[in-house]
């Protein structure tokens, strides 16, 4: 399964101590350059930037030919590359949270999974204590809003 990521999910899954969910979901996940560069960037937490320093076998950075999109150009550049590098693999997942970014993405046709989706997953799988992993993500400056907080633990609370 061709799995790429965006620089957020990755950076929430690192600061709440559960980026070691995606291995046991997805053998492989594959970020664009410009992902690498944002996990790595000054303005990352320390922890993310010592993660991404040291990165795991199971991530796999490619460089991504950037191409005028007129599309893409509203979002950040993380984002950009994420989207193009999902349709030229031919990805079979994006892991994906930006809502401006997830609308284009759907509109080409690429399937999308959140964090929020993730750890519902690996919730379901018995992988992790959803209210735990709800409480750590909350310590974060990770937003939600309530109400899609509130529908994803009605849908996912029963499952653990």
């Amino acid at each position: 399964m061709k799995v790429v990521a965006d620089t957020s999910p990755l950076c929430y899954l690192v600061l709440i101590d559960l980026i070691d969910l995606l291995p046991n979901l997805y053998d492989k996940i594959i970020i664009p350059r410009a992902v690498f560069h944002e996990l790595s960037a000054p303005q990352a937490p320390d922890l993310v930037q010592l993660w991404i320093a040291n990165p795991p076998d199971w991530l796999e950075t490619q460089i991504v030919e950037n191409q005028l999109d007129v599309e893409l150009s509203q979002l950040d550049l993380g984002e950009q590359e994420a989207i193009t590098l999902a349709e030229s693999i031919g990805a079979d997942l994006i892991i994906l949270d930006d809502k401006a970014g997830r609308k284009i993405a759907l509109h080409r046709g690429l399937r999308i999974i959140g964090l929020l989706g993730i750890l519902g997953v690996a919730g379901q799988r018995g992988l992790v204590n959803l209210s735990v992993a709800i409480e750590r993500l909350q310590q974060t400056n990770f937003r939600v809003s309530p109400s899609l907080l509130e529908s994803f633990l009605e849908r996912y609370q029963d499952t653990e």
